[in-house]
């Protein structure tokens, strides 16, 4: 019989229960850990490299964070560990100061992230628009693509043969079945070939040393002094807040490719905790990693918790118990498997002409806008926040122009009565003034507001533009129609504005 299914919202999840009671599906969740913690050892030394770190420190980075994310994260099958994106940040603070600040930076970086997780920052993730989420998918696939074609480039040429062979098996072997998952394959079959042709080409034991024991607590030994806040603080928060936007941009991603829900708030202060925990066991931290999450939820199929764990077990056994079977795996059989995920990571349906031709001029803007600058900055958080900014920007100056005022006059000319229709901020509330016609009313003058509110101090410096203008003319001004909010908001502000 098939598992029992859990409902998540309107819709049903595997879950870690699902799994464990069914071996078809715990197969697929631990096959799937196996694949990803292959390709997890190659990208986690290429970070340590970034980082200016010792091979183990990424590879016990990645372990650390992978099984206690299996536990601590809000989103279900995710992969986190070590990255580029943090190693980029926190590079600095290895070159200019050693192993023990870098570790210091780390753990600080993860309390940053805990606290913004417990006050509910992770909500504003509400705000990014889907135009930036597809430019922030597209722009990922992008640079996973860069990164793979750097690594056969330096290549010989037949790397290019055994990537395109790797590549043939990922396309048609789910096809045969998926029972077994296709990256697993083709890293097998591909490091057979290598071995039994003695085929010189570059592996994974090429990429550094492997470790040769487990992570031991390793608390950084730095002055708990000003100074070295002063010192680590800066790549702290900036740590902290690349991890949680590509963690939580990740998390969004995987919600909608599994069309379940996850918990944005948990997600944050786990994964603070899992850096302060990388930190103490001598790791360089990190954050999701969408590279390593598509292959586990999309090419591989994984959907709960197990996948995530056995990650990163399977990732410290392969590197520990299993080192020289692990070095000799070609870096061509990780390319192929990387080089498919762009591929299905990228958002296709976004750049057909037809999809072009439909969608408003705005929205295509801000989703390139997100794109080209994560693209030319290797920088998830430049991207996201242009996009973020750009779309903004459009929408202030399309809803600006959405306020009308309509004029009527009395049939005996003593009363001129405007009536307000649309939202007034900073935007639409510039032009307000310019709407009335104070030389040319009667001493009397209604202006109804049952059809618009009042959003900001702009507005009520509008309309107090408008009522001393009138009054320059002699003439006098009631307003009517604020609803109870509107009606609090501009009598606390009214007069109190600095205008003449």
């Amino acid at each position: 019989m098939p598992p029992a299914l859990t409902q998540t919202g309107t819709r049903y999840a595997t879950s870690v229960r699902d799994a464990l009671t069914s071996p078809r599906l715990l197969t697929r969740e631990v096959l799937a850990g196996l694949v990803v913690g292959l390709a997890l050892i190659p990208e986690a030394i290429a970070f340590s490299v970034i980082a200016g770190v010792d091979p183990r420190v990424g590879l016990f980075s990645a372990f650390v964070m992978a099984v206690s994310i299996a536990f601590l994260g809000g989103r279900p099958a995710m992969i986190s560990a070590a990255t580029g994106a943090v190693a980029l940040v926190i590079a600095p603070v290895m070159r200019d100061h050693g192993l023990d600040y870098l570790l210091a930076t780390v753990i600080l970086g993860g309390l940053i992230q805990v606290v913004v997780g417990a006050l509910g920052v992770a909500k504003l993730m509400r705000f990014i628009p889907r135009s930036v989420m597809i430019g922030f998918v597209n722009a990922l696939a992008v640079l996973v693509a860069i990164s793979q074609l750097e690594e056969l480039l330096a290549s010989p040429w037949m790397a290019y043969v055994l990537a395109a062979a790797g590549m043939v098996i990922l396309w048609l072997f789910p096809k045969v079945t998926r029972a077994i998952p296709a990256p697993l394959v083709a890293v097998v079959v591909l490091t057979i070939v290598v071995a039994v042709f003695a085929i010189d080409v570059p592996t994974v034991g090429d990429r550094g040393a492997l470790p040769d024991s487990l992570p031991i607590l390793m608390l950084p030994q730095v002055p708990l002094t000003l100074e070295t806040l002063g010192i680590i603080a800066p790549y702290s928060l900036g740590m902290a807040a690349v991890g949680l936007l590509e963690s939580l941009m990740t998390a969004k991603l995987v919600d909608d490719i599994t069309d379940t829900r996850s918990s944005k708030t948990r997600e944050s202060w786990g994964q603070g905790v899992a850096n302060i925990l990388s930190g103490m066991f001598g790791g360089m931290g990190g954050c999701a990693m969408i590279g390593q999450t598509m292959i586990n939820v999309k090419v591989s199929g994984a959907r709960t918790r197990i996948s995530t764990f056995m990650s990163g077990v399977f990732l410290l056994v392969l590197v520990v118990a299993l080192g020289d079977v692990v070095a000799i795996i070609p870096m061509a059989s990780l390319v192929a498997i990387m080089m498919m995920v762009s591929v299905l990571t990228f958002d296709w349906h976004s750049f057909r002409p037809s999809t072009l031709k439909r969608m408003p001029r705005s929205e295509t803007a801000v989703m390139l806008v997100s794109t080209l600058a994560t693209i030319v900055t290797h920088n998830l958080a430049v991207g996201v926040l242009s996009g973020v900014v750009v779309a903004a920007v459009l929408f202030t100056r399309r809803v600006a122009h959405f306020t009308t005022v309509t004029r009527t006059l009395a049939a005996d000319g003593s009363e001129a009565r405007y009536a307000v229709d649309g939202e007034l901020f900073f935007a639409s509330s510039n032009d307000l003034t310019t709407q009335f016609e104070y030389a040319a009313d009667p001493e009397r003058v209604v202006i109804d507001m049952s059809r618009s509110h009042v959003w900001d101090a702009s507005s009520v410096a509008a309309l107090d533009a408008i009522v001393t203008k009138y009054e320059r003319h002699g003439a006098t001004v009631e307003i009517v129609g604020m609803n109870e909010a509107a009606t609090a908001f501009h009598g606390r502000l009214t007069g109190n504005l600095g205008g003449e």
